[in-house]
Formats: structure tokens, C-alpha cells, sequence
């Protein structure tokens, strides 16, 4: 059963409208699909205001009350799965698959999460004196969430925040904001008002939530030069930040691989989500020996990937999520074009199709300081590039701002886990890929982001340590 298609705020509890709103398009078919409200100021002073009201208490109430809330999350999360599943197709647009990964993920996360504790550390315990280091909360979290998962990378802030006491204001993104306004009305049934408030609008509202005396902490995960401006507009009041921000993440193939086994993995690798994915393969090098063999099996492969609207059941990707990220990776294609690069495979936007659809388009062996391979371009058109050397190709992949993810595949370990250690990335996943976990910290290094999600870790970034003394006899 569907949810209703009114869709208003969370804000101290209540479900409120703004003055203005926006529409929201599903972008397999640009058609409008729901009128969500344009937070003004007076309804964003008015999250902020709960949420530090609600903080005061919030912050006292016992570590296995909040973990059990976080817990119901989950649970609402999971009970209402299918109506979340359609509706995350709807707006974002990926197949039922994906959402379905996306929506029991996000329940996964929240009961991983309410299991997390960070125990104080006693530093000194003599007789004398005892000296503890314990973690307190920061207070209000803004959240800014982006449109490629909507919701799951929502959840990996909403949890922690909540389970280390503080309270959350949530901004998901005007292109995908229908889940979170759900999933905040939800809540209403079994978090105390403004423990957890979920405000819609653009930009502006963005600004407000950064620079806001009132918000502690901002959680940011987007693109590294809207996360620069996160930073610049934090810093008026020293805000807490973690910023999961930009990618370029190579892949390195050896030669010792079976390109027909390896073919589907590297193609999944680069296209999950339609390579809207911080954490896509978007650089892949192949040894040179098996170069033409991997390029041609990854073309066989790209033949049998359906992509269309992901309400069809047959399809396997979906459009591009929105009309400005569109245009982008069109603009990429047509650089390709005009660059007179080769593709194996795409290349070939149908502009007249009634959604945002770009077919997967793989380039082949492109210059290294092509824009294809040296910038981000958030969509399914893949460079793959030749290596000969190993220590030349570890300096080509290590030479980017970027440092979030990378993998290595092969069959000698010792080779693998050699090049793997060189790898400027916070993640290097070896011959695997996209293997997450609540339990597994997740950050970038360079300008990848600040900070890191999931584990204790992650959930130690929600909170301030402070350091008790205790003169146990004291002379007077």
C-alpha cells in the first residue's frame, strides 16, 4: 500500500506547510509526481527551536532508551518497506532492486547502530585520583543529504546523531525529498517532538542551516565544491563537521584475471546506481595484455543490461536522477565527441526520450588528462585505460584531489594487497567492491571529505570528548 501524497514537514512534531513549495518530478518520465513545501525562515527558526528544546532533554535520557528509538526506526523503516520501495522509485528513479537494497539497508543500519555504544576510558584509577575521558553529545546535527540515496545515507546520520543524544534537523534534496518527509512523519509516533525534524527547500535553506548559531553540527554529503562551501560557512561558528563529498576511484586490473568471469563484476563495479555513486568505479585500468580482451567482454556484457524506467520490472538501471546532473553528463559524452575519442560502447544520447536516460557509454583508452579521467562526471560513461607498469599506474591513480575509494583486482594476493597499500583512498576493496558495513568506517582522504561514517568511529564524530578528574582525597 502506497503512502498518501500529501506531503508536508516535520517540525516539533507537528506536520507543517510553508507559504511557497516546489514540485518534484520523477525523472523517468519528467512528469510531476508530488508539491512538496519551501521552508522560509520562520519554519526553519522553528526546527531549529524544537530541536534544541528537545536536545535538553533528549541528551538525559538513558543510552538504552535512545537505542531502542533508534531501533524502531528500523522497524518503521521495514514495516512500511513496500510503500518506501515504490516511492524511492518514483522520485530517484533507480529499478526496484536497487530501492529495495537501499530501503531494508537503511533498516539494517538503524539496528546496527542502536547496538553501538562508546564506553567511557579511565586514564588514571590509583587511590589517589581518577581521571575518566567520556563522550557527551554536541547537540542540534543538521543533516544535508543528497539524491542518489536518498535514503540510506540519511539513515547513516539520523542513527548515530540519535543514538549519541543529540537531536537532528534533516534537509534532504529538493530532487528526492518524498522518503524523508514519510519517514520523519513516521516518527512522530515514538520520538518526543523535535527529536528528529525533516525541513524541505533549496538552496537558501541550506545556507541558513550551515551558518545557524543553532546547529552544532553539520553532516554533509554532496559534491567537494558545495562541501567547501559547508566548510566556509560552518566556520562563522566553529561547527563539528563530517563532509562525504567527491570521487574518482580507479580501478586497477591485473593480468592474471579471466576477463569473461571478471567482465560483470567491473561492470557493476562502475554502474550501480547508474554510476550515481560517490564510490563508482569511474577510472578503470586494465593491464594492456588483457586489455582489448576485458574491453570486449565489458561491451558483450553492457548488451545485456536493460536501461529504462525503474518502475519496468525488466529494467536494470535507471535515468539520470535530474535535469542539471543530465545535462552535465551529456556534456561529458559531447567533450568526448569532440575530442574525437573512441567509444566502445554508447556515446549516443537519445535527447527525445520522455526521461533523463543516457546510455552506458565506455571510452576507450582516452588521454590520461582527458576530462573524462580526471574529472568526476557522476554518470554511466566510463574511461578505460591502459597500464603497463605497476608503480607508473599507482601514480596515476594516485593522481587526483580525490582519494574516497579505489579497488584492485587480481589473482596474486601478494600483488594485489602490495598495490592496494599505495592507493590513496579511504577505502581499497580487494577483488571485491561496495562492501559496506554500520561496523566499517567510511570516509575519504584529500578532497574526498572530513571526517568518516559508521562505525564507532562514526558514531564518535556526534560527540564532544570531555575529560573528568577526581581528586579522590582531597585535603580539606
Amino acid at each position: 500500500m502506497d503512502f498518501d501524497t500529501n506531503y508536508r514537514m516535520t517540525i516539533g512534531g507537528d506536520l507543517v506547510d510553508a507559504p511557497a513549495s516546489f514540485a518534484v518530478l520523477n525523472p523517468a518520465t519528467r512528469e510531476r509526481i508530488a508539491e512538496v513545501p519551501d521552508a522560509g525562515k520562520a519554519q526553519f527558526a522553528a526546527a531549529v527551536s524544537a530541536a534544541r528544546t528537545a536536545f535538553k532533554s533528549w541528551s538525559l535520557t538513558p543510552l538504552a532508551e535512545r537505542q531502542a528509538a533508534v531501533h524502531r526506526i528500523g522497524q518503521a523503516i521495514e514495516a512500511n518497506a513496500e510503500s518506501f520501495v515504490a516511492l524511492l522509485t518514483r522520485e530517484q528513479g533507480k529499478p526496484r532492486p536497487g530501492a529495495q537494497w537501499e530501503i531494508l539497508g537503511a533498516a539494517h543500519w538503524c539496528r546496527a547502530v542502536a547496538g553501538q555504544s562508546l564506553a567511557d576510558e579511565v586514564l588514571v584509577d590509583d587511590g589517589d585520583r581518577r581521571v575518566v575521558t567520556r563522550r557527551t553529545p554536541l547537540g542540534v546535527v543538521g543533516a544535508i543529504t543528497p539524491w542518489n540515496f536518498p535514503v540510506l545515507l540519511s539513515i547513516w546520520k539520523i542513527a548515530p546523531a540519535l543514538v549519541a543524544g543529540n537531536t537532528i534537523i534533516v534537509k534532504p534534496s529538493p530532487f528526492t525529498p518524498l522518503c524523508m518527509l514519510k519517514l520523519a512523519e513516521l516518527c512522530r509516533e515514538f520520538l518526543p517532538p523535535g527529536v528528529f525534524s525533516a525541513v524541505t527547500g533549496g538552496d537558501d535553506l541550506g545556507k541558513w542551516m550551515t551558518a545557524h548559531p543553532g546547529i552544532d553540527k553539520i553532516a554533509f554529503t554532496g559534491h567537494t565544491e558545495t562541501g567547501k562551501h559547508v566548510m566556509r560557512s560552518a566556520a562563522g561558528t566553529l561547527k563539528r563537521l563530517t563532509l562525504e563529498l567527491g570521487g574518482n576511484d580507479p580501478a586497477i586490473v591485473l593480468p592474471d584475471v579471466d576477463p569473461k568471469a571478471i567482465a560483470p563484476q567491473l561492470f557493476w563495479a562502475s554502474f550501480q546506481n547508474n554510476a550515481q555513486f560517490c564510490n563508482a568505479t569511474k577510472r578503470l585500468y586494465v593491464h594492456e595484455s588483457i586489455y582489448d580482451e576485458v574491453l570486449a567482454e565489458l561491451v558483450a556484457y553492457t548488451k545485456t543490461v536493460k536501461v529504462g524506467n525503474g518502475a519496468d520490472p525488466d529494467s536494470m538501471l535507471g535515468p539520470i536522477q535530474n535535469g542539471p546532473q543530465y545535462e552535465k553528463v551529456c556534456e561529458y559524452i559531447d567533450d568526448c565527441i569532440t575530442q574525437g575519442y573512441r567509444f566502445a560502447g554508447g556515446g549516443r544520447v537519445d535527447r527525445d526520450a520522455p526521461g533523463w536516460f543516457v546510455p552506458v557509454t565506455l571510452v576507450d583508452n582516452p588521454p590520461e588528462d582527458s576530462r573524462i579521467v580526471a574529472e568526476e562526471p557522476f554518470g554511466p560513461v566510463l574511461p578505460v585505460l591502459k597500464w603497463r607498469d605497476e608503480a607508473d599506474v599507482v601514480a596515476r591513480a594516485n593522481a587526483t584531489r580525490y582519494g574516497l575509494g579505489a579497488s584492485v583486482w587480481g589473482r596474486d594476493l601478494d600483488v594485489v594487497q602490495r598495490i592496494a597499500e599505495r592507493l590513496e583512498a579511504g577505502t581499497v576493496w580487494c577483488n571485491e567492491i561496495h562492501q559496506y558495513s554500520p561496523d566499517q568506517p567510511f570516509g575519504g582522504h584529500k578532497e574526498s571529505g572530513l571526517g568518516c561514517e559508521n562505525a564507532l568511529d562514526g558514531l564518535a564524530e556526534y560527540t564532544n570528548w570531555q575529560t573528568l578528574t577526581l581528586n579522590v582525597k582531597p585535603a580539606f
